[in-house]
């Protein structure tokens, strides 16, 4: 068995704030763990630079070296393999390539990107970081088709890069949807990709005609925005605020379809957990978010509000095509994305590594 320093440079898996980074550290370290290896979260020490500021660039260089100082001797004795998850140029991993030097221990990356534009401007210390991060990694996870490009072009050595694709952190399917209830949007409110997400939204609605309802759960600062938007739809539209992990699968039991354009989304956990309840998703085709939907005819970004309406009265007219297609989602998750699938492709390509050492 081994035991696994696990670090998330960009968030700690145990951050009091949700987001869809926590989650996915979170799963992760459920998946690795899931055949009685140990995993134990070796730093909390958060390297991130939103804005491109060299001087606090460079007091997280210090904090990283203080880390290092610090796990060089607190790390225990028999960690054989150390695993960093989303390294990349506004959060390089500044910590584990030198422990595992230190160490003599296998180095691997799980859902890293690659930012050559980054290496000049203001995080250009930083995107060099990163890029020599992944370079040190024996072996990278990759989550989706976008970030293998980067990846494949600038591989180094012998290096491996396998296919992990996002999952869900249980072993099998909800109950189905009866699909008797509204539509559901499920998305945080925050300026920026999310808001253009239900501005596309509120935009797609207005071309719906006939009966329809949607349910909104989520909460964040645009929340008055959002409200906004849709304030002209009456009482169509419901909010549920952000609900616990219970209360939204209690939403998916009962939702008609699941609606998220996806602005620029890295993939999307609610179209994996909606899907996973027997939910037709109305998304754009969008690199990342492609990568988590059973292929379905999902309008081009090009296409506008438009596209996304269209797809969503074609659901509402035809409750048969719904759970035609609700039942063919639920079996791709089963197939392709549940946390055994997971486990498995992240141990087939790392248990080599630890052959021959104690």
């Amino acid at each position: 068995m081994a035991r696994v320093a696990f670090y998330a440079p960009m968030k700690s898996p145990q951050s009091p704030t949700p987001s869809g980074d926590r989650e996915m550290a979170r799963n992760l370290m459920t998946a690795i763990r899931a055949q009685g290896d140990t995993v134990e979260l070796a730093s909390e020490l958060r390297i991130y630079d939103k804005f491109g500021d060299r001087t606090a660039q460079a007091g997280l260089h210090q904090k990283a070296q203080a880390e290092i100082r610090r796990l060089t001797t607190d790390l225990p004795a028999d960690t054989n393999l150390w695993v960093t998850y989303h390294n990349y140029y506004k959060a390089p991993d500044l910590i584990g390539p030198t422990i595992s030097r230190v160490r003599g221990i296998p180095y691997v990356q799980l859902e890293s990107t690659r930012a050559t534009s980054r290496l000049t401007g203001p995080w250009a210390d930083f995107a060099d970081a990163a890029h020599r991060a992944c370079d040190a990694a024996q072996v990278i996870f990759y989550h989706t088709a976008n970030d293998l490009i980067t990846l494949e072009r600038e591989r180094h050595g012998t290096q491996a890069l396998v296919e992990l694709p996002p999952f869900l952190p249980v072993g099998t399917l909800p109950p189905a949807s009866s699909g008797a209830g509204p539509m559901l949007t499920v998305g945080m409110m925050r300026a920026g990709d999310k808001l253009a997400s239900y501005t596309l939204l509120a935009d797609a609605l207005d071309h719906l005609t006939g009966d329809w309802a949607l349910d909104i759960a989520g909460d964040g600062p645009a929340r008055p925005e959002v409200e906004a938007l849709m304030a002209r739809f009456g009482n169509r539209v419901r909010f549920l605020g952000q609900l616990d992990r219970d209360r939204l699968q209690r939403a998916y039991r009962h939702a008609s379809m699941l609606i998220w354009p996806g602005v620029n989304e890295a993939y999307g956990m609610v179209y994996l957990e909606a899907q996973a309840s027997g939910l037709p998703v109305v998304a754009q085709d969008r690199p990342g978010v492609r990568d988590v939907l059973m292929p379905a005819g999902h309008p081009a970004a090009e296409a506008g509000p438009t596209g996304l309406a269209a797809r969503i009265q074609a659901l509402l007219a035809d409750p048969g095509l719904r759970k035609a297609e609700g039942d063919r989602v639920r079996a791709y998750v089963a197939r392709r994305h549940l946390i055994s699938s997971a486990t498995e492709t992240f141990w087939a390509a790392t248990r080599p590594l630890l052959e021959g050492r104690s």
